[in-house]
Parts: structure tokens; C-alpha cells; sequence
């Protein structure tokens, strides 16, 4: 038997010893150890050149001379103005423009509606038709010329008035409702101490709940009270009279901010038997 020394073989010759070296497992083992050898390496160079790549970019750029920017300063010189003559007249003033005629202006008087014995005869009458028809209309009666032009043609542009600002928005539902100083119970007994009932609904025998519509503001204010159910004989008319009469509310909130909020309230009429 053949004598080897296996302290001098390599451990794929030991693995692969009477087995076919042929196969591709024995050569992949047999070149693993400089493949990996040759992979580190790169692996090593690659790395050292992404960190140093900065630095040679920045060697690079300071050796490539740069083109020197120079603001070039350059004065200019103005020609002096030519002298004044003296004797040169100046120049003549421009001509005056005399303003176009105006049209004859009639004071346009509203008729009133008066009694018989407020009329007074010494009340110019209104201008007719007639009158009018070449004339503008006017606050006074002034005099013109033919042909003459209207006068506010000639007045300066009207100032423009201010913008009035814009009502708050009225809330129907809110976070914390408006409410009656004291409560609910308080309201009720506001409204059975004020409300007198109308004799011609006493006398007619009318009965019915009136409800009225009406708006909190944000300072707590009734405003905008109307019918929006009525049942007549002067109900209507005297459950208005008690909401108008209300002390100021408590306003309602929308995001902690007081807001107008809109409310309805019935209100009962019953006559006792």
C-alpha cells in the first residue's frame, strides 16, 4: 500500500481522495481560497476609494485655475445742462378753459300724502311732464343756457361710502344653547306674571299656542321677533309684546365664542273655566 503524507495534502485532496476529481464540486473547493483572496481585496480598494473620493475630487478641483471675477468699475460723465438765456421770455401761460353751460335744473318736490287740513296753498306744486323734459332733475331749480350740459358732469366723482360690515352669522344649533337668566321655571313664570290676555280672544272664545321666532345676539339681546305660528284675536300681537319684554339672555356658545343663535319659544293661551 502506497505511502502518502497527509500532513502535506490539502483538505480537498484528503475530502476527494478516490473519488472523481473531475466533478466540479473538487475544482469550485480547489481555486474557493484565492477567489476569496481576490474578492477581499477589491472589496478593501473599493472601500478605500468611495471615502477618499471627496478628498481627491477637491485635490482635483485646486489645481484647475479659476477665472478671476472682476466687477469692471467705469464712470460716466454727464454733459452739463445748457445755459439759461436771460433774455428769453419764459413761457406763456397754458389758455384758460372756460367750463361748458349747464342745462336748466328744476327742484324736483315729492308729492306727500297729507290730511285735508295740514294742505297749504302756498305749497308749489310739483313740475309737470312738460317741465320736465328738457330740464334735469334737481334738489333746487337753478337757471342755464341751451344746449348746455348736465351738471354733475362737471362735479368731482362721488366719494364712495364705507362698507358696512358684515352681520354675524345666526347659529340655529350651537354648543350651549341661549337661556332664560335663572333657568327654564324662570322663564315660565316670567311669562304667567306679563302676559295679559287680549279681551277679543276672552270675547271669541280663542285659544291656542303662539310660537315666536326670535334671535339671542352674542351680547345676549332679543332681536328679530316675529309669529312663525300664530292663532289670532290679538294673542299674536301680545306674545310679541312679552318676548321684547324679556331681560337679556344668557348668549349661546359656538367654540367657547359667544354667537347669535336663533330660538323658538311657544307660548300657551288658555282661558280658565
Amino acid at each position: 500500500m502506497e505511502k502518502r503524507d497527509y500532513l502535506k495534502l490539502s483538505w480537498e485532496d484528503i475530502l476527494f481522495e478516490g473519488r472523481n476529481k473531475s466533478y466540479g464540486a473538487y475544482v469550485l473547493r480547489k481555486i474557493y481560497d484565492n477567489n476569496m483572496s481576490k474578492a477581499l481585496i477589491l472589496g478593501i480598494l473599493l472601500f478605500v476609494f468611495g471615502i477618499s473620493a471627496p478628498m481627491i475630487v477637491k485635490l482635483v478641483k485646486g489645481w484647475i485655475p479659476e477665472k478671476a471675477n472682476k466687477e469692471i468699475m467705469k464712470e460716466v460723465v454727464l454733459a452739463e445742462p445748457p445755459p439759461m438765456d436771460p433774455k428769453k421770455p419764459p413761457p406763456p401761460p397754458p389758455p384758460k378753459v372756460e367750463p361748458p353751460p349747464i342745462k336748466d335744473q328744476i327742484k324736483f318736490v315729492a308729492p306727500k300724502v297729507k290730511k285735508d287740513e295740514e294742505v297749504k296753498e302756498e305749497e308749489p306744486p310739483p313740475p309737470t311732464i312738460e317741465e320736465m323734459k328738457d330740464k334735469d332733475i334737481s334738489t333746487v331749480t337753478k337757471e342755464g343756457e341751451e344746449g348746455g350740459i348736465d351738471e354733475s358732469l362737471t362735479e368731482p366723482p362721488p366719494v364712495m361710502e364705507e362698507v358696512k360690515p358684515k352681520e354675524e352669522e345666526v347659529f340655529n344649533y350651537v354648543e350651549q344653547m341661549p337661556a332664560f337668566p335663572d333657568g327654564e321655571s324662570a322663564m315660565m313664570k316670567y311669562i304667567r306674571e306679563n302676559v295679559r290676555y287680549p279681551s277679543i280672544a276672552k270675547e271669541n272664545g280663542i285659544e291656542g299656542t303662539v310660537v315666536i321666532q326670535f334671535v339671542v345676539s352674542s351680547s345676549g339681546d332679543i332681536k328679530k321677533v316675529q309669529v312663525a305660528r300664530g292663532i289670532g284675536g290679538g294673542c299674536d300681537e301680545e306674545a310679541v309684546r312679552v318676548v321684547r319684554s324679556m331681560p337679556n339672555w344668557r348668549p349661546g356658545k359656538h367654540n367657547g365664542k359667544a354667537v347669535p343663535v336663533s330660538f323658538t319659544l311657544p307660548i300657551r293661551f288658555k282661558l280658565e273655566g
